[in-house]
């Protein structure tokens, strides 16, 4: 299930015999390519021991709310912000009913609440306790904040007793918190997107670049696919994965970028410019290596073009999207990169020694033509899924607008 992949977990376990199918559920999501960070109860403790879990997800287990030990590194807050989903399995009556009354006691209840994230939970209790009103009271609060409940099933249960409050299977849970991911958004349309740097050649062993990773730009075409587009990606070269991308086209230098783009950019819908494309190349590639000699060198360089520019200035457009990554005056620099290019929306980043470029972590201002909005230091894999909701507004937005 590749919309798994690079995805950051954290399974909370609560007490219950049904303990012992997380210990399979976390096996489950590893082996589907997700980082899980598992998070214990106390009264979990009881059922299966936290060294299962270690072993099993090869990171420490998270018991205490203020852990001394943990705090600085990765404290809740932390853990909350560094999760994509946080699925709770098995989810006792005694976790939903404080779940749902907004308590924070205790780690789990605690990254409940500070995280954005989406949450699932998979109860699990004796049939009885399942069908009391309170507990479908408390489901129903949790439901109204569009928390996904998955199951229960029914059948025999540890007690004895027959009926539903059997926690899914790990099986079927995975396949839930795999489609929490799909959000469909942008179901139909057509994105082209182009991440990482370019290479620009001095002679055959020599080249000029940046500091790019790709790893922004290859996390939107990933958000993308999630949100339901047919993705194109053409990446300059890189060391990374294309997860759930199928036509991804490769390239090395701004001008085979450019062709690449153009080649494919007729019936586009939405084009996401999140490369960093080199802004000049030198006027005259040696054929050969050139000898170190002289105290000085000389290389005159030519502007390449700018593919930005060129496909908002064509007459049937896509919905454009640029970035802009600035070390100083950030917010003028990318409205007048917004109203100079013609573009629809454009994604701004401070760059600086600890963010922006080659970074896991980024922040991101958005700013349109009517509008902006700031998006906070996150995972880039995160931004680039917020980036897309907001993308998916504007670009709905003005297809609403053409057809009035």
């Amino acid at each position: 299930m590749h919309t798994l992949i690079g995805k950051r977990i954290v399974l909370g376990v609560t007490g219950g015999i049904s303990a012992y199918k997380a210990a399979f559920l976390v096996r489950l999501l590893r082996k589907n390519g997700a980082n899980v960070r598992v998070v214990m109860t106390q009264s979990a403790t009881k059922f299966v021991a936290p060294l299962t879990f270690q072993a099993l997800s090869e990171k420490p287990v998270h018991t205490e709310l203020l852990d001394l030990n943990t705090e600085t590194a990765m404290g809740h807050i932390e853990l909350a912000k560094w999760a994509d989903l946080i699925l709770i399995a098995p989810a006792s009556a005694n976790f939903i009913a404080r779940y749902a009354n907004g308590f924070a006691e205790d780690l789990l209840s605690t990254l409940c609440l500070a995280t954005g994230s989406p949450v699932i939970i998979a109860p699990a209790m004796n049939q009885q306790m399942w069908r009391n009103q309170a507990t479908q009271e408390n489901l129903e609060k949790i439901n109204a904040r569009g928390i996904t409940v998955v199951g229960p099933t029914a059948g025999v249960q540890a007690c004895g007793d027959d009926g539903p409050g059997r926690m899914l299977e790990p099986e079927e849970i995975v396949t839930y918190a795999g489609n929490i991911f799909q959000t469909n958004i942008l179901t139909g349309s057509r994105l082209l997107v182009t991440a990482g740097p370019t290479r620009e050649a001095i002679d055959p062993v020599r080249f000029l670049s940046n500091r790019s990773s790709g790893r922004m730009g290859y996390a939107v075409a990933t958000a993308a696919a999630e949100a339901g587009a047919d993705v194109t990606l053409i990446s300059g070269p890189v060391d990374l994965a294309a997860i759930g991308i199928e036509k991804v086209v490769y390239v090395t230098s701004a001008k085979e970028m450019q062709e690449s783009v153009m080649q494919r950019i007729n019936n586009i819908d939405i084009f996401i410019s999140a490369a960093a494309v080199a802004d000049y190349s030198a006027q005259k590639i040696s054929e050969q290596k050139i000898k170190k000699s002289d105290d000085t060198f000389e290389l005159i360089m030519q502007k390449n073009p700018d593919i930005l520019a060129e496909v908002s200035a064509l007459y049937d457009a896509p919905f454009t999207v640029g970035f802009a990554a600035e070390t100083e005056n950030l917010e003028l620099n990318a409205q007048t990169k917004l109203h100079l290019k013609n573009l629809d929306m454009i994604a701004a980043n401070q760059v600086d020694k600890k963010l922006g470029i080659d970074c896991d972590e980024n922040a991101l201002t958005i700013f349109w033509k009517t509008g902006r909005e700031k998006l906070p230091l996150a995972p880039k894999n995160k931004l680039a899924r917020s980036l897309i909701k907001l993308i998916a507004l504007q670009y709905n937005e003005k297809n609403s607008n053409k057809t009035h």
